[in-house]
């Protein structure tokens, strides 16, 4: 008999918490079988699955952050379904992908992270050196998503994700490495001071940076919009829903 793992022993294992390990099982990220409501893990896989992984697969933790109100970007979507439909759109494009509100702060987990992304997680301020690149790219004016670069010269870009004439937030591509790359020596040793961390390791980082050929980017820009389209989609249908309930609920109140 294969000896089964449980959620609880996976997220021992891989230091995450329990509903990264049921996306990355949904997602067919990890090696799981479903056993009636329960997904299991079969041991020997997973040892094959952990020896593979030159780099970790799950997503880092983002910080904790209060309920957002209804009204927000966060309080519109359905959360799970929507990282399970990042996920899916960041594997099929090879990047790093994350919605946030339009002052940069993410509302769902980092798709494909890269060693180099993983590497800032790491760091003391390297979630607030993301956050406020991203925070940047909510600023600019520009209504269609397009490349711009930010830290390390690595680029990044943005669509914007609307509710009628409103703009609640961003699904953003990042990461991604420019023609000119990695940097050299002595900009690794600079950056590297200032996220206080090893050169040899953000080198070692430098080294799997998503690279993608013209026609790749252009594929992400246009995917990028489609996207925001749909994250729009169903922030509208369920702002009708939950109007339609807190109409039920005040007319069983009034009546």
């Amino acid at each position: 008999m294969i000896d089964m793992l449980t959620a609880k022993d996976m997220q021992r294992l891989l230091q995450v918490d329990r509903s990264t390990i049921y996306r990355m099982a949904e997602a067919g990220r990890l090696p799981a079988i479903k056993v009636g409501k329960q997904w299991r893990f079969p041991s020997d896989q997973v040892d094959y699955w952990l020896n593979g992984q030159t780099t970790a697969t799950a997503p880092a933790p983002l910080p904790a952050v209060d309920p957002a109100p209804v009204g927000d970007l966060a309080g519109l979507l359905p959360l799970d379904c929507v990282q399970l439909i990042q996920d899916s759109f960041a594997e099929l494009l090879r990047v790093m992908l994350v919605v946030t509100d339009l002052d940069g702060n993410p509302i769902t987990q980092v798709s494909q992270p890269t060693p180099f992304y993983n590497l800032l997680a790491e760091t003391s301020h390297g979630h607030q050196v993301c956050q406020e690149t991203w925070r940047v790219l909510g600023q600019t004016p520009a209504l269609k998503p397009r490349f711009a670069p930010t830290l390390a010269g690595l680029l990044c870009a943005r669509a914007l994700v609307r509710h009628g004439n409103e703009l609640k937030g961003m699904i953003i591509a990042f990461g991604i490495a420019p023609g000119e790359w990695p940097p050299d020596a002595a900009a690794i040793s600079e950056l590297a001071q200032f996220l206080d961390v090893d050169p040899a390791s953000l080198d070692h980082a430098f080294e799997a940076v998503t690279r993608l050929t013209v026609a790749e980017q252009e594929r992400v820009l246009t995917t990028l919009q489609h996207i925001a389209d749909i994250l729009a989609h169903i922030v509208t249908e369920r702002s009708v829903l939950l109007g339609q309930l807190a109409a039920l609920d005040s007319g069983k109140t009034t009546g």
